[in-house]
């Protein structure tokens, strides 16, 4: 069972596990200027929310060495993915801003023995109102 499919990424302990889930939401804020005061702020609405995920995927253990590569083949599609975590929780459309990958505890070919990955979403957002 997966822990979140993201679009047809599944996201797995066997496989590419992630570690953390951080998930962030901002509210804009507008300085509006007054004659001879400080300016007031006027709420504008909240941001996109974001979420990252880290996690350690152990190559050679299963899944293999393609599987960083494979999210990086989502998000050059730009496409917004469904995101559904392992409880059946529908998280809506995401998309992929960044993928980050780092390597270490190489073979003697220079394979690595554990890849650390990181992926950064944002909130595709609605488009009725």
């Amino acid at each position: 069972m997966p822990l979140m499919a993201l679009g047809d990424y599944r996201f797995e302990l066997g496989t590419a596990a992630y570690q953390s889930l951080e998930r962030g939401e901002r509210y804009r804020w507008q300085a509006q200027d007054r004659l001879g005061r400080r300016p007031a702020q006027q709420f504008t609405g909240p941001d996109a929310p974001e979420i990252k995920l880290d996690g350690v995927i152990y190559p050679y253990h299963r899944g293999g060495l393609g599987q960083v590569d494979a999210m990086r083949a989502m998000a050059s599609r730009g496409e917004p993915l469904d995101m559904v975590d392992g409880t059946g929780r529908v998280w809506g459309l995401w998309c992929i801003t960044e993928v980050t990958e780092t390597q270490t505890h190489f073979h003697p070919d220079g394979s690595p023995r554990k890849v650390e990955f990181g992926v950064r979403l944002v909130c595709y957002g609605e488009d009725t109102a």
